[in-house]
């Protein structure tokens, strides 16, 4: 998002200036969706048929440029049916979010614990993650019965090793936990398991050691963590990814400080715990760019050929991103919103550099791949995990010339950080195809947030999963390989920044209640959605 000011995109912006419509007619009642401009045409399947993938494709529906995204969709027209064969439907979570159990069973402190700890008040309500939702002495049996294909979730690092290296040693009890939760999902055949070896949270020992991932010596240490989690979970986890949401590690926990570790420079008077963040979330992502290339070449090297008698497994990388449209018709806006497009993790991972616009913008301060490097990281996934959440404006910034340089004002945001728009994970999936060498896609997480509302999970679901599940459904038609969906989250956790003021659940979570599970209408929505036809 280099020299690009970005500007919130709401969901209705599109439909208040929307031209044409388009029918779908391919269940009992026609439904009239509203196209944005530049999508316009007609198109429908036989009435009174199954909206399903292969009929809806044979009859060319939103074939070439033509889109929609439902404003009054009947859920009944929606349901896995609509997808093709095979599309992998599943649920996510992450350690420090959901587990608990922070100092107990042999744990070492995670960078979030002592974060949290040491700066309460950038948690929006003063919490931690050292109970969350109590994961860690619970079943998942929620999941049961609700159709589910596959549940995500992440290793915690310090848990496993809770000095941060091998030589500090293994814990067992870690090591216990994850091999239950594993065979809990697979006791009954239904959910595949799949794995994140890091998501936002690192060793402290290694941090206070030497600065983390600001230095090189984190490859290593990665490496043999990610070489201890394939020996031990190898044979029954179907899908690894290294590295779940890099860029929000690099420029929250380095460039502003709002996450950890809670770096910055301390012009930005962030209440940091010192830093540079004109250089460090840079270094920070040449660092986990290398430590993910060297996990997949590990694995590929050494296990890939001893697992693939029980299932492919498949290594990949899951990045974060928005959706990014022109303020204006101007030039300079336009190209803003593809500067904005420019993905600092996907591009060396086919190209082997860091997108042009980026050099252009940084200068020295990014770091430069040697030719070895360039080579151990283009390719190093079979498939790419996408988060998406938000969209949002784009419009020309001047570039910063100020003494003070940072990543903050190397790229600049101007609103809060989740916008709805659902029509922008088409686009961005559709980007995504022709961009990056129509790679194998998943949506590792999508979702919205409510706010902290006792009877929330009362209310009616939003329409938002039927406009961006519908959204994939025309992009897999469009040609895009997306081969899987999960929405963010199982269960209402503790979200970072905001703690458990927001809830991003279908499932509501009790804080008062001795954090008792309750299904959100919306979990009966999927439920419904996910029933074998």
């Amino acid at each position: 998002m280099y020299g690009s000011s970005v500007n919130f995109l709401k969901a209705n912006d599109f439909l208040q200036e929307a031209e044409g419509t388009i029918e779908l007619s391919c269940k009992m009642n026609q439904h009239k969706n509203v196209i944005p401009p530049l999508y316009k045409g007609h198109a429908k399947c036989q009435p009174e048929q199954p909206y399903t993938y292969q009929d809806c494709k044979q009859k060319n529906l939103h074939k070439g440029d033509i889109g929609a995204t439902p404003t009054n969709y009947d859920t009944a027209s929606l349901n896995r049916s609509s997808f093709p064969e095979g599309f992998i439907f599943g649920v996510g979570s992450a350690a420090y979010q959901y587990e608990g159990a922070a100092k107990e069973y042999g744990r070492g402190p995670s960078i979030w614990d002592i974060y949290t700890h040491k700066y309460p008040e950038k948690i929006t309500d003063r919490s931690n993650g050292d109970i969350a939702v109590d994961q860690y002495h619970r079943r998942c049996g929620i999941m049961k019965n609700m159709g589910w294909d596959a549940y995500r979730f992440s290793i915690s690092w310090s848990r496993l090793l809770p000095n941060g290296k091998l030589s500090g040693g293994v814990n067992k009890e870690g090591i216990k936990y994850y091999n239950n939760l594993i065979n809990e999902l697979l006791s009954n055949g239904e959910f595949d398991a799949i794995c994140d070896t890091l998501s936002l949270g690192s060793s402290q020992t290694l941090e206070e050691e030497y600065g983390g991932f600001l230095s090189p010596r984190i490859i290593h240490h990665f490496q043999d963590y990610v070489e201890l989690c394939y020996k031990e979970f190898g044979d029954r986890v179907k899908y690894w990814t290294t590295l779940n949401e890099p860029y929000t590690f690099s420029n929250y926990g380095y460039g502003i400080g709002s996450f950890a570790p809670g770096r910055c420079s301390a012009w930005q008077q962030l209440n940091c715990t010192g830093g540079d963040s004109s250089t460090e979330p840079y270094l920070v992502t040449h660092h986990l760019l290398l430590a993910h290339a060297t996990a997949v070449k590990l694995y590929k090297n050494k296990y890939q050929v001893q697992l693939i008698s029980i299932s492919k497994r498949s290594d990949r990388i899951t990045l974060v991103s928005h959706w990014f449209v022109p303020l204006s018709e101007e030039t300079k806006n336009k190209n803003a919103a593809l500067r904005a497009l420019d993905f600092m993790f996907a591009e060396p991972l086919t190209s082997g550099d860091y997108p042009q616009s980026m050099r252009s913008f940084v200068g020295n301060r990014l770091p430069k791949f040697t030719e070895q490097q360039s080579k151990l990281l283009i390719g190093s996934f079979d498939f790419l995990g996408l988060n998406y959440y938000a969209g949002y404006y784009a419009s020309d910034a001047p570039q910063n010339n100020s003494v003070d340089a940072s990543y903050v004002t190397d790229a600049r945001g101007a609103s809060d950080w989740l916008n709805i728009y659902p029509r922008g994970i088409q686009d961005f999936l559709l980007y995504t195809k022709k961009k990056y060498h129509d790679p194998l896609i998943y949506v590792t997480e999508n979702g919205v947030d409510e706010s902290n509302d006792p009877n929330y999970h009362l209310r009616k679901p939003l329409m938002i999963p039927i406009e961006l599940t519908t959204t994939i459904v025309i992009s897999t038609i469009n040609g895009v390989k997306v081969k899987g969906y999960f929405p963010w989250s199982l269960l209402d956790n503790f979200e970072w920044s905001s703690g458990y003021n927001v809830r991003f659940g279908i499932t509501y979570v009790d804080y008062n209640d001795k954090l008792k599970r309750h299904p959100k209408l919306s979990a009966q929505w999927f439920k419904n959605f996910l029933k074998k036809h």
